[in-house]
């Protein structure tokens, strides 16, 4: 039908024409009009029918977003609440009332708040505060126990001084505040020892062990699977996200956060950081439990409990995670050596600590695989006023060409840039980057 009206198309239109323009005689026109007109909208409506396109599938592709997070960490702070207020007013975590800002995603604080100040139940209580409010906001505050909580638990008090005891009133308020009371028992419920601090959340939470405590250990080329890699989807979905955890793309896009530093040489570093936090979890209770020693000096040093296991004592000792040094005292070519180990068992890429100071600025080695954020924040230093920021993204390449290019194909540009911050300044520890491929869209 409709072929033939596009016949017919020149005849009605030349009609129509005659009709209108040509002025046919009046006897004509009412017998011809109705029909011309009629055959003309005809025509017209199929006409814009047959030009309507196509349909087609206008479907959206899901919306893949860019990744961020931001850590903000803290060295030691002993006792001083106004530095350590001025420090993290000025690296965005707290407002000028101390409230939480919401700004950052990570606050951490590498331990050593109580010593050589009068503001320990001031600064633990402020802790505390945050934690909740970050909590509300889905911030979260990541808190360690530094060589000085430990001797105070362990009732070795040479670093405590007289204005900060009365603060507390008599020692046994506070021998009973840091063991049953409110500060020890937030040191059992919120602080740990070692910290493993994924950069993006598809590699878990934070403290996820690392390596997964029941990896497969697989391979892309692994003969297990035959030539057929498709056969992966075999496996347990569980089993899977062991070997992304430890093989993937991401799986040493985290860092390592710890009081004193990971020795190279300290036996208890895998899973990360599960064991060493197991024996902090099992030597603290031991601590908090007995019957409280006098306090050293002036009576004899307590040392640790008789039921402490070798294990425990390797924890408090030289070479264990509160008390090691060796990051900052060890030659360049040394250090640098050793910690590509460290960062491999720890699947990390940075270890930062704190527990020696620089009192000039936050010290970085090996290309920022080694960070030491202990400036004397205190004023019982008077060193500098300083804090670590870490800024991370994972951002999404848009390809127009290529619409397919989501899920696991799609290509994501990492980027990581640490910087120390101060009063008056800021310094580039590192600003790195590189493009990877993956599903990273269901974070």
């Amino acid at each position: 039908m409709i072929r033939s009206l596009l016949l017919l198309a020149p005849a009605i239109y030349a009609a129509y024409y005659f009709n209108v323009h040509i002025q046919v005689q009046d006897v004509a026109t009412p017998v011809l009009l109705p029909w011309i007109n009629h055959l003309a909208g005809y025509f017209q409506s199929a006409q814009e029918a047959i030009s309507i396109p196509v349909a087609t599938d206008t479907t959206l592709q899901p919306e893949i977003k860019p990744f961020t997070r931001h850590i903000v960490a803290v060295g030691d702070l002993h006792g001083d609440y106004p530095n350590a207020l001025r420090v993290l007013q000025f690296s965005g975590v707290v407002d000028e009332k101390g409230d939480w800002t919401g700004d950052v995603d990570f606050f951490v604080q590498t331990g050593d708040i109580i010593d050589r100040g009068d503001d320990t139940i001031k600064l633990f209580a402020w802790m505390d505060q945050l934690r909740a409010q970050a909590t509300s906001t889905g911030g979260v505050v990541l808190s360690h126990l530094g060589n000085h909580e430990w001797m105070n638990a362990i009732g070795d008090w040479r670093y405590v001084y007289p204005t900060e005891l009365k603060t507390f009133g008599t020692v046994e308020a506070r021998q009973k505040m840091l063991s049953s009371g409110v500060i020890g028992s937030s040191w059992a419920a919120n602080y740990t020892v070692a910290s493993r601090l994924p950069l993006h959340p598809s590699l878990g939470p934070p403290n996820t062990p690392y390596p997964p405590q029941h990896a497969l250990h697989l391979e892309k080329d692994s003969s297990e699977f035959g030539s057929d890699q498709d056969r992966l989807e075999d496996y347990e979905t569980s089993h899977l996200q062991e070997h992304e955890l430890e093989a993937g793309v991401l799986s040493h896009s985290a860092l390592s956060f710890v009081h004193g530093g990971l020795s190279p040489t300290y036996p208890n570093l895998q899973p990360f950081p599960a064991k060493i936090n197991e024996l902090g979890t099992s030597l603290l209770r031991k601590l908090q439990r007995r019957k409280q020693p006098p306090p050293h000096p002036p009576s004899p040093y307590p040392g640790l409990p008789p039921d402490a296991t070798r294990e425990e004592h390797m924890l408090y000792d030289a070479n264990g995670p509160l008390w090691y040094r060796g990051w900052a005292l060890d030659n360049e070519e040394k250090a640098c050596q050793d910690v590509e180990e460290v960062l491999k068992k720890t699947g990390t890429r940075r270890m930062i600590m704190g527990h020696t100071p620089n009192f000039h600025n936050v010290v970085a080695r090996c290309d920022g695989k080694i960070i030491i954020i202990d400036t004397g924040i205190s004023h019982a230093y008077g060193g500098a006023l300083s804090s670590l920021s870490i800024h991370y993204t994972l951002t999404p390449i848009v390809d127009s060409e290529r619409p397919e290019n989501v899920g696991k194909k799609q290509r994501w540009i990492e980027r990581e840039v640490v910087s120390a911050l101060y009063v008056d300044r800021q310094e580039i520890i590192a600003d790195e980057e590189r493009e990877v491929v993956g599903d990273f869209a269901g974070y």
